[in-house]
Formats: C-alpha cells, sequence, structure tokens
C-alpha cells in the first residue's frame, strides 16, 4: 500500500486572488438656484501603515468609509474654503448636519407639535453652507455605509484615539486627493462629534501640520463630568437646572413667569447650588429645606421628589418625572418634545420622543437622495445611529473625565488663528447650556484669545435646526463665521 503524502496546506487561493477593497464613489452634477456643484458619494478605502520586525511592509486596507463630498464648480480651491463634518453619538452617521442643516437639500422633518407624517421628503435648502464653503460629510466607522474592511475587527475604531485617528486620516486624504491644502479649512462637530473635534484640532496639527481656520461645534460634549452623574461628582446638578427651569416653563409649568426671567434665576441661584451639595451631610437642616423649596420651584416638581432625590435631580429621572401627571416623558435631546409612556411609574425616561420623532423622517429622507439624486446604490443598511460601536472605549481617560478642553486649548495656544464658534439650544436636555459655558471657562488659554471664541443661543433643544426659525438663523450665523474666519469679511 502506498503512503499518502501530505503536504502543508497553502494559502487560501480564493483570498490570495481576491482583489483589495477599491474606492466605491459616484459623482453627479447639481444646481441649486445660482449654485452649480458637482456631489461625490460612496466609500473609500482607509489603510494603514503595518510594521513588522521593524520593517516597513506597505499600506494595508482596514476600513471603507462612507463620505459625501459637494465641490463648488469653477471654484479656485486656493481660496474656497473647505469643511469636515462629522455628528456624535458616539456611533452616528452625518446624516443630521447633512440633511437637517449644511447640505443643499434638506428633509422635510416638521417640528414638535407640527411633525410630518410619513412618508415625508425632501426639500431644496437655499440656506445650505455650500455657498461659502465645499462640504464633507464623514461617517465614522460602523456608522452609515461605513464598515471595516473584510477580514478587519471594528474595535479599534470603537474608542476614542482609534475613532479620531480614523477621522483625521479621512481628512488627510481629502485634503490631498482634491488639492485643498492651500484651502481655508473648518471642522464642524455636533455633540460626541465636539467631543472628537476638539481633539482633532490638536491632532491635525501635531500629527500632520494641518493648521484650521476654524472649529465649528453644535452642542459640543467638552467635559462629560459636566454631564453625567456620577459618584461623589455633583457638577451636573447646578449646570442642568436652568435647563430644568425653562423646559418647565415651555411645558406649561411656570404661567406666571417670564422664560428670560426664570432662567436668569436658576443661573444665579447655581453657585449657591453648588455650595449646598458641597456640605454633604454637614448642610443644615434648615439650609436644606430651603434649598428644596427653591430647585422644586425652580424645576417645576414637588418638593417631596426633590427631597427623596436628594437635592440631585439626574436629567433621565427628571425627565420622567416632570410631567409623569400627564402621562409623558419628556424629551432628553430637546426638552420642548413630549411623547406618551405605557404606564406612570418608571424610574427613568423609557425612550427619547425626540429621537423616535425625527428618526423616520431623516432615514427614508437619506435612503432616497442617494440612490434617485446622488444615483449611489448600496444595499447594506444604512446605520444612522449604530449600536455595534458600544461599549465606546475611553481606556485613554481611565481615572479621569473625559474631556477634551485641553487639546482645544492646545490647538488654540499653537495656532493664534483659530477660531471657535459654539452653537447651543436652551432646550437642550442632554448639553445644556450652562455645561458647555462652565467648560470653556475653563479653557487655559491666554485671555486675548478668548476674543476668538464666539457663541449663539438658539431656542430649540440640540439639534437647533429642527426649529425653522432657529435653523435659518443659525445658517446666517456659520456663513458669518466661515466669511469672517477665511479672512474674506
Amino acid at each position: 500500500m502506498t503512503e499518502e503524502k501530505k503536504t502543508e496546506p497553502a494559502d487560501d487561493p480564493k483570498k490570495a486572488d481576491k482583489p483589495e477593497p477599491a474606492d466605491d464613489l459616484k459623482t453627479t452634477h447639481h444646481t441649486l438656484g445660482d449654485l452649480s456643484y458637482a456631489a461625490t458619494t460612496g466609500r473609500i478605502v482607509l489603510h494603514e501603515e503595518v510594521t513588522e520586525d521593524e520593517k516597513y511592509n506597505g499600506r494595508k486596507p482596514k476600513a471603507e468609509v462612507s463620505i459625501t463630498y459637494y465641490e463648488l464648480d469653477g471654484a479656485d480651491v486656493t481660496t474656497r474654503p473647505i469643511t469636515f463634518a462629522f455628528n456624535g453619538g458616539p456611533g452616528s452617521s452625518s446624516i443630521w448636519l447633512h440633511l437637517g442643516l449644511l447640505g443643499p437639500r434638506r428633509v422635510d422633518s416638521g417640528d414638535v407639535g407640527n411633525l410630518t407624517p410619513p412618508p415625508y421628503g425632501l426639500l431644496d435648502n437655499h440656506e445650505t453652507l455650500l455657498r461659502h464653503t465645499d462640504l464633507v460629510f464623514i461617517d465614522p466607522v460602523s456608522t452609515g455605509y461605513s464598515r471595516a474592511a473584510e477580514g478587519e475587527k471594528a474595535g479599534p475604531y470603537h474608542g476614542f484615539t482609534g475613532d479620531m485617528e480614523a477621522v483625521g486620516e479621512i481628512i488627510r486624504l481629502m485634503t490631498t486627493r482634491h488639492n485643498r491644502w492651500l484651502s481655508p479649512k473648518f471642522l464642524i462637530g455636533e455633540s460626541y462629534g465636539g467631543t472628537r473635534g476638539g481633539a482633532l484640532a490638536e491632532y491635525l496639527q501635531t500629527r500632520f501640520g494641518m493648521f484650521l481656520n476654524g472649529v465649528i461645534f453644535l452642542a459640543p460634549a467638552f467635559n462629560m463630568e459636566t454631564l453625567y452623574h456620577a459618584k461623589r461628582s455633583d457638577l451636573p446638578n447646578p449646570l442642568f437646572l436652568p435647563t430644568y427651569a425653562a423646559t418647565a416653563h415651555y411645558h406649561g409649568l411656570h404661567p406666571d413667569r417670564e422664560l428670560d426671567d426664570l432662567v436668569a434665576e436658576a443661573r444665579a441661584y447655581a453657585d449657591q447650588y453648588r455650595t449646598i451639595l458641597a456640605k454633604g451631610q454637614n448642610l443644615d437642616p434648615e439650609e436644606r429645606a430651603a434649598a428644596v423649596a427653591k430647585i422644586a420651584s425652580l424645576a417645576g416638581v414637588s418638593e417631596e421628589y426633590v427631597d427623596r432625590a436628594n437635592l440631585r435631580l439626574e436629567h433621565t429621572r427628571f425627565y420622567a418625572e416632570l410631567q409623569r401627571h400627564r402621562k409623558l416623558v419628556t424629551g432628553r435631546l430637546d426638552t420642548r418634545f413630549t411623547g406618551p409612556v405605557d404606564n406612570a411609574i418608571h424610574e427613568v425616561m423609557p425612550y427619547d420622543p425626540f429621537l423616535h420623532a425625527i428618526d423616520g423622517p431623516y432615514t427614508a429622507a437619506l435612503q432616497y437622495y442617494l440612490r434617485t439624486e446622488l444615483e449611489y446604490e448600496n444595499e447594506a443598511v444604512y446605520e444612522t445611529l449604530s449600536r455595534a460601536v458600544h461599549p465606546w472605549s475611553y481606556k485613554e481617560f481611565e481615572g479621569d473625565a473625559v474631556d477634551v478642553v485641553d487639546r482645544l486649548a492646545g490647538a488654540m495656544r499653537i495656532n493664534p488663528d483659530l477660531k471657535v464658534h459654539v452653537s447651543m439650544g436652551r432646550y437642550d436636555g442632554g448639553v445644556p447650556i450652562e455645561a458647555i459655558e462652565y467648560t470653556l471657562d475653563h479653557l487655559e488659554i491666554p485671555l486675548e484669545a478668548r476674543e476668538r471664541i464666539e457663541t449663539a443661543e438658539y431656542p430649540t433643544g440640540h439639534m437647533m435646526y429642527v426649529h425653522g426659525p432657529s435653523r435659518v438663523q443659525q445658517s446666517a450665523d456659520l456663513a458669518d463665521f466661515v466669511r469672517r474666519a477665511s479672512g474674506r469679511s
């Protein structure tokens, strides 16, 4: 009998012959009034340099990242600004800024009390920022159509540094491929996009020598310690109180008060509130009783509730409590919104009615827009808000609060021409105005550098542009900022 000869298995020939992923982009041409522009959408391949045994082994495809790039026809790229935009989450695609505020087309979603019913629609956005800057919308890995490359893990991108570096590499690639190194350059980040944007402003400088003209933040989550209640940290409580008061007023719980006066009173009480909480168990009973009454009167909830909460109104509990008597839950990202609940005993808000109100219109509009107007076809799920990125890694901040203030401050110190615009919503129950202002007050920059920071407040929530008049005003404010920061005013 002949012995069968055994051989070591060779590399999988199917795998060896399989081509590497390639850019998957579609360019179309459009007009909007007097604007003539090109739109390029699809996925570009993100590579990483590979070094093994101290030897450079080339660049390996690691992810495919979906983008949409709008470029004005015939513009001089050395003077025409370019702006890179992204939302937050973590886990959010750029759909909201793209179709809500900045792009040449916008979703017909309606607003609180007058929501557009299915099947929704698209409108021309005559206030688009494309009138003043070219636009690049970026979907971080695992959001939108962005995915890890076949055979690669997405986990390295589901964290602070990996995400920041990947988005930074997309910005570098787009800047290089489209000859935009001499263009005025801007970032726009919303919510966690503010966390990412604050870090990117420094990273782009130190890693690539890319100096920006301006960074625009919408409801930025600069410092998580100001936003989330944690053991032995009472920082959020006084910072959220003016938002609670404004929200109670909006829902008719302060019928005899003027909004501005009420908010001013809550802001004025914040320092005293902070001192009271700092006393802990040493708080005098009479002083505590007075604080219970004051907080309850401002926030629009009962003294019994404030007392049981030990003076600390954690926000997801507050939005469940405020309109419990009406069997309604109050929105978090936009506290103007409300929704019904199955029962009135939820300890924390069972859902955010604002997110439910906007998810359908935005998703439907984007799916239609990409396939029909931008002529890009992809049958994968477009992840508007991806759960796959969680748990998000903040390993770089172990033992510390997640805070990018030092990075933004470093970028401003290094680049004396970097200007900052911050948009804030009075009814933003996730990133309150006072939390943002507190963080900006702690930027370690020279006093004269503070003149390069401007803020704008709107009578709406986290995504200010859902409110029609605020969208129009915000569009004008951002256009003015880009003009001035580009040296074109």
